[in-house]
Order: structure tokens, then sequence, then C-alpha cells
């Protein structure tokens, strides 16, 4: 079963920058590695996990999303520092021309662009070769990804956090290779859709990409729709009346509820955001946070005469208790 890991994956970039550096800690050893080892060879100068240096010259891209009513909005960077902790698994600040120079290395099977050799080709095309199926000809190897669905092999990998989706790509069999970096959601739509568009460029194949671009945005914004169409924002003052000034889950942490101006807001420490209130089908009232790259994050309020608040995902659910 392919079930994709951030914490194992940074956990074995962790392993081998302690390999590398065992006399500093492990988040230094890593930048410190990935620095030496990676960057400086390849000359990926723009490359760091430092967003503070990275902003710092004011020419960079910052998060954009979509609010509750689908217009485009600077989104939440605030969340995006939880990366930080699991950098190994895609916390790196890049630009399109260093990631090619990265695609460069790869496409010439582990040389530089000066005829050094940078990786040992075996241990380069290791990594390339079935581990785990994916779906119908596409599997994952070790960190990469690759496609096989139309005849010819696409290795790629892409990474996402709010307001920001890459995808890096090449074809080994035909020495190109490509980039996209996007700064907005849903910018998985164009990810996906630029693989297929450049193999029908390179092979004059059907044009698809374009009209499977225009379907799927139109179901994206359909569902958003939906999600939000009983959402009242600002949140209803009665709902809100009820609840709690603090909750508290011993996992996730601490939320504090806040009134102001008739604006319901709740506060998890490192962000917060404004929450819009709804009454589900069933009878339930639910708090959905509505900042731009965190809409849509849902509080459901727990039964009885204890004060709850309830979140869940595919495979959890986690009580915040009133306190």
């Amino acid at each position: 079963m392919f079930q994709y890991s951030n914490v194992m994956a940074s956990a074995g970039g962790y392993v081998a920058a302690h390999v590398v550096h065992p006399e500093h800690e492990l988040g230094e050893a890593y930048d410190k590695a990935m620095k030496s080892i990676v960057f400086e060879p390849l000359d990926m100068q723009a490359t760091t996990f430092d967003y503070d240096l990275a902003m710092g010259n004011g020419n960079y891209a910052s998060p954009h999303s979509v609010d509750i009513n689908g217009d485009p909005a600077v989104a939440l960077m605030d969340v995006n520092y939880a990366v930080i902790p699991v950098r190994p698994a895609g916390a790196g600040w890049s630009s399109v021309n260093d990631m090619l120079k990265y695609i460069t290395m790869e496409l010439a099977v582990g040389e530089l662009a000066n005829g050094e050799r940078y990786i040992g080709t075996n241990a380069l095309l290791e990594r390339r070769k079935p581990k785990v199926p994916v779906g119908e000809d596409h599997y994952y190897g070790m960190g990469l990804m690759v496609d096989e669905y139309y005849g010819t092999p696409v290795v790629h990998h892409g990474g996402d956090m709010i307001g920001f989706h890459s995808d890096m790509m090449w074809l080994p069999e035909h020495n190109v290779g490509a980039v996209v970096l996007t700064n907005g959601d849903p910018g998985w739509l164009i990810r996906s859709g630029f693989r297929r568009k450049l193999l029908e460029v390179l092979f004059d194949g059907k044009p698809e990409a374009d009209e499977l671009l225009k379907s799927r945005s139109e179901q994206f914004k359909s569902s958003m729709a939906v999600e939000y169409e009983l959402l009242a924002v600002p949140a209803d003052p009665d709902m809100s009346a009820g609840l709690a000034d603090h909750y508290r889950n011993e996992g996730l942490g601490d939320i504090k509820v806040s009134r102001a101006d008739g604006v319901t807001t709740f506060d998890f420490g490192e962000w917060q955001s404004e929450v819009g209130s709804r009454v589900n089908p069933d009878g339930t009232v639910s708090f959905m946070t509505v900042a731009p790259g965190i809409t849509g994050l849902e509080f459901v309020v727990g039964g009885g005469e204890d004060k709850t608040l309830i979140m869940r995902d595919a495979q959890h659910e986690y009580v915040f208790d009133a306190s």
C-alpha cells in the first residue's frame, strides 16, 4: 500500500545528516549537509531552508489561495512554518532556475555541467526502480515517482504547502525536464495538467490537458460552493455565544475563542482565523475557519452538557475540551 509519510521521509534525512555531522543538532546538521553536499555542488544559490533569508530582499512569491467566495486572496503563511521540523520531507525554498540545475544533473545520469561525476550511476538509477505501486503504471521509488502510463517513463515529484504547489519532472529517455512552481491554490491542478501538456507538445499527443484543467477547475469551484453554501460569515452571534472561551486537546494544544465587533476568532497560538458557523443536515453545529489557505478546518460542537469541539480527519477524531 502506498501511504506517504512526511515524518518517515524526514527521519531518513536526519539520519543521513547525523552521519555527516554528528557534532550538530539534527536540524543544523541537515541544513549544513544539504548546503555543502547538494546546493553548492549543483550551484543552487537561491535554495535555502531559511525562510527569513528567502523573503529578506522582497523578491519572492507570496502564497495565495481563495476565500470562501472563491476569489483570489493572500494566503495565511504562518501555518507553512510547521514544515520546518520535518524539512527533509520538502521544506526547501527554491526557484525554477535552481530546480532545473538539479534536473540537468539527473538527465546527465549523475554528472555536473563541467563533466565531473557528482553521484554514481548505479546509486542514482536505483532511486527510480519500482518499490511501491501508486496506481496503474505508476510507482514510487526512493524519493521519486515514476509514471509510465503514456508509454515513456516520466520521473517526477511534487510538494504542497498552503498557497504553494510544485512539481519537477524529467523524461530520461528523451533528455527533457521541466519544473512548475505555483504560489496559489489550487495550484495542484496546474501541476498534474502540466505533465500531460508536456507530453502532448513533445509527441504531438491528443490534446486533452487543456480540457482536463478546465473541468477540474470547474469541479473545484462547484465543490467549494457546496461546502460553504450553509456557512454563515460572520458566525451566528447566538451560536458563538454558546462557545467556551478556551479549549484544549492534549495532543494538539489550545484554542482561544474571542469575539469582537461581531467577528468570532479561533486563536491556535501560531496562527489564528475568523470562523463562520453552520447548522449541518444532522442538526449539529460546526464552526469553520475562513482564513484564505486554511479555509474549511471544521470543528463540530459536541453534544451533551460538556462543551467540546471535535475535529476529524480521515482516520482520527480529536476532542477539544472546554477549560
